[in-house]
């Protein structure tokens, strides 16, 4: 029996959360190539919108009740080739902790300043540019 594979995998939703000064970033148990930390994030379901993605994945991730305010775009992944969307999110109620501790080491609420020891290639412009702006305010 073969089994049958396709190039074309699922797209990934990530969920900026933007909260008191600082947003969420979480630590990955097993890292994507050179993907250690980054924003909560999951594969797109069938049928399931970007945005959905973000804030199921948020509350799956972190224990976040989250909603959706605005796509901030998307783009092929370039440290994996997988597509991204990015979803800026507001949060609703909870607290962030590790929800999923089989996917998930920590996380942390990190200031603008402090994003490049997280990610030292970059965030997408589009991402860094609303952080900006949602930061420094």
């Amino acid at each position: 029996m073969t089994q049958q594979t396709t190039d074309k995998q699922p797209g990934m939703a990530a969920a900026i959360v933007v909260h008191e000064g600082r947003v969420l970033m979480v630590r990955r148990r097993v890292s994507e190539g050179q993907l250690s930390w980054q924003f909560p994030a999951g594969e797109v379901e069938p049928g399931e919108e970007r945005e959905a993605a973000a804030v199921r994945e948020t509350q799956e991730e972190a224990g976040l009740t989250v909603e959706a305010v605005k796509l901030l775009g998307e783009r092929v992944h370039p440290k994996t080739g997988r597509l991204m969307s990015y979803t800026a999110c507001q949060i609703l109620g909870g607290t962030a902790h590790v929800a999923d501790s089989e996917e998930l080491a920590e996380l942390v609420w990190v200031t603008l300043g402090d994003i490049p020891e997280y990610v030292p290639y970059g965030l997408f412009e589009l991402v860094q540019d609303y952080l900006d702006g949602a930061l420094s305010a």
